[in-house]
């Protein structure tokens, strides 16, 4: 018995020491449209960001954390297909955020009544500003 946990003990080492390259899910992508410059942000679990299709940027500690509970918090949205259209003449951006099951689909006026898309249009300021050093 000893014998064989040292073999598997062993191969798993082995195995770990390939240099395997593993990668860490995307954790969402985010599109901006409205007035002014569009805005696409790839993040990933890794704590990466891709601003604009640009090169991967290191995304700070903070931002990840409010990336993964945003996707988490989303999740059931996304699955869902959440559409919320723009309510009335104030909407200046429209989002749309594509996490692993599905996607979510508002504009600005949303947050008023979802907290957690207010959540993810100040993601998507402090991670433009940020990171990716564009204008909001």
């Amino acid at each position: 018995m000893l014998a064989a946990l040292c073999a598997a003990a062993a191969g798993a080492a082995a195995i770990a020491g390939c240099g395997l390259n593993v990668q860490s899910p995307d954790l969402f992508t985010l599109s901006r449209t409205g007035q002014g410059k569009a805005l696409t942000l790839l993040v990933n679990d890794s704590g990466t960001i891709r601003c604009d299709g640009g090169k991967t940027k290191s995304l700070p500690d903070a931002l990840l954390l409010d990336a993964r509970d945003l996707a988490d918090d989303l999740n059931k949205d996304a699955q869902s297909k959440l559409h919320i259209p723009p309510a009335g003449a104030d909407s200046v951006f429209r989002y749309r955020i594509t996490l692993q099951h599905g996607t979510v689909a508002f504009s600005d006026t949303a947050a008023r009544s979802h907290p957690e898309l207010a959540r993810a249009e100040l993601f998507a300021a402090q991670a433009a500003q940020g990171p990716c050093g564009l204008a909001g």
